[in-house]
């Protein structure tokens, strides 16, 4: 079942299911108050997607967590997830514009499975990670390439405003273990690869994530993006699909 969040004139943020071109429309956050609908339909058409989820506390990223990635890198697959933090400052939605900021250089897009936290998760074992997985959604882990090895750390490189794209919906039936990531810039294919090249599966990831950060209702984690990351400028568009969720659409814009 795919849950859109999403506005219309006049009205506050809502959300619905999704039912082909339609919004059935619930009563409240289902994270929250569960899938009790209001009898209303609203045309997707008609409406503005927003992003599915605002993490209440924190994005956990993984990185080089596909061999293909960390081998154009240059780099060694670390033995346990590598970890960082993206504030919930950065997260828009379907078909808003990424803004790149000036003088930072390279900005690459890195296609993403994203897992939506559902519950309160602490210290929670690999075999339980369901019991607190709400759903999946799409994520682009955009990132100032040239600031992040200026840097010699990740955080300012990820963290500028709008820099997370998520959505469009949050699927939560996915069968996470084989879906192919794709990620086009106007159009051409730079990313495809499927989640069953990911070296650590989402089971082992929310119990190593959770075994140092308590994750609340909303926390997203960033599953890692496979190779084939590479740059895009003002007046492209990013587009990342992942088969079983849809497809997610980013303008980029220079910063006014």
């Amino acid at each position: 079942m795919k849950i859109a969040r999403f506005a219309t004139p006049g009205e506050d943020p809502r959300y619905g299911i999704v039912d082909e071109r339609e919004l059935i429309v619930l009563a409240g956050d289902p994270m929250y108050s569960g899938y009790e609908t209001t009898g209303e339909r609203v045309s997707l058409r008609s409406a503005k997607l927003l992003a599915p989820v605002i993490p209440r506390s924190k994005v956990v990223g993984v990185g080089l967590n596909y061999h293909d990635h960390a081998d154009e890198l240059g780099q060694t697959p670390p033995e346990a997830p590598l970890l960082f933090l993206k504030p919930n400052t950065t997260v828009i939605g379907f078909g808003d514009s990424i803004q790149l900021p000036p003088d930072i250089g390279q900005v690459d897009f890195e296609g993403e499975l994203a897992i939506v936290i559902g519950s309160i998760a602490k210290r929670v074992k690999a075999e339980d990670y369901r019991d607190v997985v709400f759903g999946y959604t799409i994520a682009n882990d955009v990132t100032a390439r040239d600031v992040q090895q200026s840097d010699g750390q990740w955080t300012r490189a990820k963290g500028y405003d709008t820099f997370l794209p998520l959505g469009p919906y949050i699927e939560n039936e996915l069968d996470w273990t084989d879906v192919t990531i794709e990620t086009r810039v106007d159009g051409e294919v730079k990313q495809r690869e499927s989640t069953l090249q990911m070296i650590h599966k989402i089971p082992e990831l929310i119990e190593y994530v959770t075994d140092v950060f308590t994750l609340l209702p909303g926390d997203v984690i960033l599953t890692g993006t496979p190779a084939g990351i590479g740059p895009f400028t003002a007046g492209e568009t990013v587009e990342v699909a992942i088969s079983g969720i849809g497809s997610l659409i980013n303008p980029a814009k220079n910063r006014v």
